[in-house]
């Protein structure tokens, strides 16, 4: 991966991160990754059973992605999510429907419960 890209994600993450912080989850930071292997491969932690993709690319192949996410999280029994951007673009997050629906489910927002 060239150095250009790498810094391109890993200024994604940390913009990432300072956007939970902002939205409250103060925990969220990146992983150590440049130091091998953590034991988390998510790009960030601090949101308790969501496993966290990062990405910050102007095209992005959402299905591959996910995929990714999908693979790494199934290790730790997390939720997957892709949390990724353009420039000049908001935050999107994208899960499968399954993952949305249980966490909708236990909201404040559902009468379901």
């Amino acid at each position: 991966m060239p150095i250009n890209s790498k810094q391109k994600g890993a200024r994604g993450e940390r913009m990432w991160r300072d956007v939970c912080r902002a939205n409250g989850f103060d925990k969220v930071r990146r992983t150590v990754q440049y130091c091998g292997n953590t034991g988390d491969a998510s790009d960030c932690i601090g949101l308790p059973n969501i496993h966290q993709e990062v990405k910050f690319v102007e095209n992005l192949n959402v299905r591959k992605a996910y995929g990714q996410a999908y693979h790494d999280a199934k290790k730790s029994g997390n939720l997957p999510i892709v949390a990724w951007k353009k420039n000049n673009q908001p935050w999107l997050v994208t899960m499968s429907a399954d993952d949305w629906f249980k966490i909708y489910r236990e909201s404040e927002w559902s009468e379901e419960k």
